[in-house]
């Protein structure tokens, strides 16, 4: 079973398996239709598109953030649909960063569905390494997804905020300084971060080829930040509950286990103006 992350190479010799599932999570925040133009132009041969406004969202009410997670019943369809039985192996992809498929990684995990991993490096890496892709879109059969979520991996913004003047809770912001700052904000209508909240930029966990950085740099990169405190302690979010799975991401692979996120991180918490807002450097 492969939990974190897997190589092109160890995917290639699977593609045919039919106990293993690919899921293409190519987006743009700016062109939301783009990834999904870009995977029937090519993509992993036997892969299915995840859309994430559509399929990995939930329905928007203007205060609880730009992503919110969809019902439990709706995301057991989901991945039906997507032909993700029991016991099946998962890989996620993008196009190079993993930072939208880090939030199927997680999303399935968090329902029960541990046999779920990200290819390292996405299509780039694939293509790069020599792999082929075909264009269309393929069917597939449905399955029957059993799961349900599990508790304690999430937090809603109401326990965020009972939390803040709590000293062994650490909150760790997934976004860019600037953004973490209130600098040049462009996507939420409120720039800053929750107060108390440390900043470690989720790209920091790659290589200069958007492969993921070894666990061993990975834990020395994340120690100054978690400064010794307890894994269950520690909370990540973002701006609307997608890079911050990819920080999760980063320290199970790095060994760190039992990170909680706070989904709808940012774009929900600000857009209560009661909220406090920082922008000085925690």
């Amino acid at each position: 079973m492969h939990k974190t992350l897997l190589t092109p190479s160890t995917l290639a010799q699977h593609v045919n398996d039919p106990s293993w599932v690919v899921i293409d999570c190519r987006f743009d925040l700016a062109d939301p239709g783009k990834g999904e133009t870009q995977y029937r132009a090519g993509h992993i041969p036997g892969a299915r598109y995840a859309h994430l406004d559509r399929q990995l969202s939930g329905p928007k009410t203007g205060t609880n953030g730009r992503h919110p997670l969809p019902d439990s019943d709706v995301l057991c369809r989901t991945f039906s649909e997507l032909g993700i039985g029991p016991h099946m192996q998962v890989v996620a992809y993008d196009v190079d960063s993993s930072m939208y498929a880090g939030r199927l990684w997680w999303m399935l995990r968090w329902m029960g569905h541990d046999a779920v991993a990200v290819l390292d490096g996405g299509l780039a890496r694939w293509q790069r390494e020599g792999h082929p892709v075909r264009g269309g879109v393929e069917s597939s059969s449905a399955a029957h997804f059993r799961g349900s979520p599990r508790a304690g991996w999430r937090l809603t913004v109401d326990e965020v905020a009972n939390g803040l003047t709590s000293p062994s809770r650490l909150l760790v912001d997934s976004r860019t300084p600037e953004r973490y700052r209130g600098i040049g904000e462009t996507l939420d209508t409120v720039g800053g971060h929750i107060p108390g909240a440390s900043n470690y930029f989720f790209q920091q966990n790659l290589t200069e080829d958007k492969t993921f950085k070894s666990p061993e740099a990975l834990r020395a990169q994340w120690a100054p930040i978690l400064q010794g405190r307890e894994a269950k302690d520690t909370v990540v979010y973002c701006g609307s509950g997608v890079t911050a799975c990819h920080n999760l991401l980063a320290l199970e692979y790095a060994g760190i286990h039992g990170v909680k996120i706070f989904p709808g991180s940012w774009s929900e918490w600000s857009a209560d103006p009661a909220r406090p807002v920082a922008t000085s450097e925690d």
